[in-house]
């Protein structure tokens, strides 16, 4: 008798569901009602999916062949040994992977090199202007920032507009990089030379002396500071 009741006590504890199985039998219950959404649910996400990676593909695509046309017009260059012959020749390259490669990084690179293209070529307003354009696409990479802001000085230098020079290395100057700062400073000690502020040329030239032992403006910061005596 007592074995009767421990029998039929313990079916009833089997016949109760424990929270587990009543949560599962829920979500079955739950995907057989909405199988049709899940299974258009499930189909969205594996689109997705596949039109990111074919996006990512195509990003890498675009980054390979923009990687190669400027390699071959950098080369193109190099062959052309003049500065002239090779601005003439490669000019329209680029302007074909400014536009079709805009948004790669070989494409924004390319626009720094074809500034110093046009810079050697003595083509310095379209120098300025390529190098101003490669300024605001890498304004959040401090060290390629401070290698564009002396690039800018050195341009506006040969354009005679002093001030705009004095402002971009200015800004390598006061900036917490020290990539580039003695040239910068250099800069400064020669404009403010040219202005005929010895004072302030010769303190900018020990601070390039004192603080740039491997620097190759050191030497001639020394000579300088020699001539200011």
């Amino acid at each position: 008798m007592s074995e009767q009741r421990v029998s039929n006590e313990r079916k009833k504890e089997l016949e109760e569901l424990d929270p587990f199985q009543e949560n599962l039998l829920k979500a079955i219950t739950y995907v057989k009602e909405y199988k049709k959404q899940l299974i258009l649910i499930a189909g969205a996400i594996v689109l997705v999916a596949v039109v990111f990676a074919g996006i990512m593909y195509s990003f890498q695509k675009a980054e390979n062949n923009a990687g190669i046309l400027v390699s071959q017009v950098l080369t193109k260059y190099a062959e052309a040994n003049d500065p002239d012959k090779g601005y003439l020749e490669t000019k329209n390259d680029f302007q074909i992977i400014f536009t079709d490669y805009t948004n790669t990084t070989a494409g924004k690179l390319a626009k720094v090199r074809f500034a110093k293209i046009c810079y050697d070529a003595s083509k310095f307003d379209q120098s300025y202007q390529y190098y101003k354009e490669s300024l605001e696409i890498f304004k959040n990479e401090a060290l390629m920032e401070n290698f564009l802001l002396a690039s800018l000085g050195h341009v506006s230098l040969a354009r005679k507009e002093f001030e705009d020079a004095e402002k971009y290395f200015l800004q390598i100057e006061k900036g917490k990089i020290d990539l580039l700062k003695d040239e910068a400073r250099f800069a400064l000690a020669m404009l403010d030379e040219a202005a005929d502020n010895t004072v302030g040329s010769k303190k900018l030239y020990e601070k390039i002396v004192a603080e740039y032992e491997g620097s190759m403006y050191k030497p001639i910061a020394k000579s300088k500071i020699d001539e200011i005596k």
